[in-house]
């Protein structure tokens, strides 16, 4: 939901205090109030970072709300569930007031969004774009109103896409065979 009436740029996003702990992802200008988080989705999310760990991802590395930004027709700023950094983008971070990647930073090896009611447009078209634009080399959408997993992977400037339903286990390229199953991260096996 869009609650500024005029066009917010990225400093005055920077400089944005409402007061609250609300999150919030600029869209083209937009400031775009994010829904409270659902149980599912926080489940999803620290499954995925609970079997990241097991296969020997550093917790650093590892990060839950980090914004991310994106190139639209403005600069915008995404709050995915989960994100996996690289040691150089670890290093970008250190010392900072907010965990945001910015634009010069190296962008998020991996980001995962889980899908709310009323985001899926959001999730699969148009992050789906500013992800691929900021060469992210995979991108996650867990999708549990669907039921299905959908694993994007960055080749020559565009996502290739495969998507993982019920007991299908997952392969990433980035991390190999995971040996989990769509259902186990949707939490319904």
């Amino acid at each position: 939901m869009a609650i500024a009436s005029q066009k917010m740029t990225f400093e005055e996003f920077l400089a944005y205090d409402d007061g609250t702990d609300a999150l919030y992802e600029l869209e083209n200008g937009e400031l775009i109030a994010m829904p409270v988080e659902s149980e599912i989705n926080r489940r999803i999310a620290m499954f995925l970072v609970a079997t990241f760990l097991k296969l020997g991802i550093p917790f650093e590395r590892l990060s839950l709300k980090t914004e991310v930004s994106v190139s639209s027709t403005r600069v915008s700023v995404r709050v995915p569930e989960l994100v996996m950094l690289s040691e150089e983008g670890v290093r970008a971070l250190e010392g900072a007031s907010r965990s945001l990647v910015l634009l010069d930073m190296p962008p998020p090896l991996l980001v995962v969004e889980v899908v709310s009611p009323s985001q899926e447009s959001r999730d699969y078209r148009y992050k789906r774009s500013e992800y691929a634009a900021r060469g992210i080399a995979e991108y996650w959408i867990a999708d549990p109103m669907q039921q299905k997993v959908t694993v994007l992977e960055w080749v020559e400037g565009f996502y290739e896409e495969r998507v993982y339903i019920g007991n299908q286990a997952i392969a990433s390229p980035l991390l190999g065979n995971l040996d989990i199953t769509a259902a186990q991260i949707l939490q319904t096996g």
